[in-house]
């Protein structure tokens, strides 16, 4: 913008100052030597003037002729446009009499430029001139912008690997300062890759530990027996370690979901389908009412991009916390899909998740909370009614880590939880 900006004042300069130059200094140098030429052809007329010498005159020099007075009044161009610089019909001012001669019998003489003169006039090399610096421009700045690339490159790369995309270094275009600088930054990204990569593979190992002591236990508290006295606390067991399995389940990808750099498989998916996938996988467990919830499905609903594996995790969170917390309201809960509006800030491809009960919904000032971790609105609640306060939480980490946001309010009746995706 700035270099437009000074091309088009440098051309505003240069035209203006070539034609104040040309208006002022050549006519200073020119008038004396045009008074004395215009003498000399008013003497050549002759008095009263001659029509045929100034038919010659004209004929012969790229000038206008026009001749008033009491005897004679001749004009060399009567229908061409007035190309002289005086104009007959206006009063001959005091810095204008050297373009009017005036003759001892009392005849006017007006001297004025021929027309072709402004056709032959060499405006070339006022157009080669501005052409030459407006590309004297263009050059400079393909200089300055070769310049100063590397910091383009330098902050693309920063762009880059604040996404988590470390495959692709900053290039080093030249051996300077900001080449170095380029390489430093290139090693810190690879020394954070390395970081990640480590927490990634302790995430991992801590999966795999935890869980095979766990699975170990469930085991051996499955082989106790059914029936009996111990009946009860082998129930209680088994029901314990399930909740600890699934709380290790939820912390890790928790821990994986909050991270800046958490990647996602996104494909193409059929969300009504997974959305009846989760409540066929909730009515095998036991869920109250799973099969009983509503579908909505707006006109024209899209396949958007996502990944699979995370939505279904933030459904199955959703409805079991609309049919835990809306059991006894007046409906089932409903499942509503629908694209995203444009006045959330969508182009047309994310698209929205509500699920709406119908129970007592959460008091106002709880709500800004439900979605932090291990935060419970009843804190009187046992486990099994209210759960550990990690389902919200990660659904708020899916929503965000699509590139959306995770909403709350009470729709009176009940609460009405709306996930925003972006494909």
């Amino acid at each position: 913008m700035w270099f437009l900006v000074l091309a088009l004042v440098m051309a505003g300069i240069f035209l203006g100052g070539m034609k104040r130059s040309f208006s002022n200094g050549w006519g200073a140098v020119a008038q004396p030597l045009l008074m004395d030429y215009e003498d000399r052809i008013v003497a050549e007329l002759g008095t009263p003037p001659d029509v045929a010498k100034a038919q010659a005159l004209v004929a012969r020099l790229p000038i206008t002729l026009r001749i008033s007075g009491p005897r004679v009044n001749w004009d060399s161009h009567p229908h061409q446009p007035e190309h002289g610089l005086l104009r007959d019909a206006r009063p001959v001012g005091e810095d204008e009499r050297w373009y009017v001669r005036q003759t001892a019998d009392g005849h006017r003489v007006v001297f004025g430029w021929a027309p072709r003169v402004w056709e032959q006039a060499p405006r070339a090399a006022g157009w080669g001139t501005l052409a030459a610096l407006l590309l004297l421009v263009v050059g400079v700045y393909a200089g300055i912008s070769r310049l100063l690339r590397p910091l383009i490159d330098i902050r693309e790369g920063a762009e880059r690997f604040g996404r988590g995309e470390f495959e692709t270094p900053i290039p080093i275009r030249h051996c300077d300062d900001l080449g170095d600088l380029a390489q430093r930054i290139n090693t810190m990204a690879h020394d954070i890759r390395a970081m990640l990569d480590a927490k990634r593979t302790l995430l991992l190992a801590m999966s795999h530990e935890l869980r095979s002591p766990l699975t170990r236990a469930r085991l051996n508290a499955e082989l106790l027996p059914e029936g009996g006295e111990g009946a009860a606390e082998r129930e209680a067991l088994l029901r314990d370690l399930g909740e600890m399995r699934e709380l290790i389940s939820d912390l890790l990808e928790s821990e994986r979901l909050a991270s800046p750099h958490a990647a996602l498989q996104r494909e193409p998916v059929d969300l009504p389908a997974l959305v009846r996938e989760v409540q066929d996988e909730l009515a095998a467990r036991g869920v109250p009412m799973a099969q009983a919830v509503q579908l909505d499905l707006a006109p024209g609903l899209p396949t958007p991009a996502l990944d699979r594996s995370r939505v279904r995790l933030l459904l199955r969170n959703l409805l079991d916390n609309a049919l835990r917390h809306g059991a006894g309201g007046a409906q089932a809960p409903t499942v509503s899909l629908r694209p995203a509006s444009a006045d959330r800030g969508q182009d047309g491809g994310g698209i929205e998740i509500e699920v709406r009960d119908f129970g007592p919904g959460v008091p106002d000032e709880q709500l800004l909370r439900l979605a932090e971790p291990f935060y419970r609105p009843d804190s009187a609640r046992t486990r099994s009614a209210g759960g550990v306060g990690l389902g919200m939480y990660l659904c708020r980490l899916v929503a965000q880590a699509h590139g959306g946001r995770l909403t709350l309010r009470n729709a009176q009746p009940g609460l009405a939880v709306t996930a925003l995706l972006n494909s």
